[in-house]
């Protein structure tokens, strides 16, 4: 999930509170956005007595986190008088960390408020695949989604692709579609933000309306959740 977050912001804030904890951030150029949430069922142990916020160094945290292994736990203690975060490693062996917080972003980031005309569910894998098969001829994709199929359609200088999900196939789980739409998004993002979030996901919902933003978000076994918001390429004719 952290690394997932890292993709769009090296720091972020995190509003924590009794009920569990909240990101939203946009990453510096204003093209996309991260809502991440982990309510406190989704921990084995989770104590919070008043509301905080907490700003990191992603890109630190992750080095810490990555060593931990797969059966290991972490635990995460911030010290507000000294302003830092203690990460504990426990498995074979135990170690302690201690990075420090940064100064708390004041801007609030609301949520997008958007109509989408088009919802399209499937399967992280079978999506991260059509992507990459974009990203091989061009630097940025055209989304078309009908009442039958979800459509991507790539032009690079030397070759194209034309990728199609059919309603009812493996990758394609639910389509629901108000009306024909379609919009350009930058590969590298989206390739990004799909190939880092199916490792914590096996179903991506995609909704988006001709030229706006889409809305992309990914199942969670648990309570969490993780969506991003991608603004569309505009096209110059």
């Amino acid at each position: 999930m952290i690394t997932s977050i890292s993709i769009l912001v090296d720091e972020a804030t995190y509003d924590i509170t009794p009920d569990g904890m909240k990101l939203r951030a946009m990453d510096p150029s204003r093209v996309a956005m991260v809502d991440f949430e982990w309510p406190k069922t989704v921990f084995d142990e989770y104590a919070c007595d008043a509301p905080t916020k907490m700003c990191l160094n992603i890109t630190e945290l992750l080095k810490l986190l990555k060593r931990a292994g797969k059966d290991e736990a972490v635990e995460l203690s911030l010290d507000e008088k000294t302003g830092r975060l203690q990460v504990t490693i426990s498995g074979k062996y135990t170690r302690t960390f201690n990075m420090p917080t940064l100064e708390a972003a004041e801007e609030e980031v609301p949520t997008p408020k958007l109509a989408f005309n088009a919802k399209i569910k499937a399967t992280t894998q079978g999506l991260r695949e059509a992507i990459e098969d974009a990203a091989l001829v061009s630097d940025h994709v055209r989304i078309e989604v009908d009442p039958e199929k979800l459509v991507l359609h790539a032009t690079g200088d030397l070759m194209g692709a034309n990728i199609e999900l059919k309603k009812g196939s493996d990758a394609l789980l639910d389509l629901e579609v108000k009306e024909t739409v379609k919009a350009t998004f930058s590969l590298s993002y989206l390739n990004e933000i799909i190939k880092t979030a199916a490792a914590t996901s096996d179903i991506a919902t995609l909704e988006f309306s001709t030229d706006m933003p889409i809305k992309l978000d990914f199942q969670q076994p648990k309570e969490g959740k993780l969506t991003f918001y991608l603004a569309p390429r505009i096209e110059v004719e």
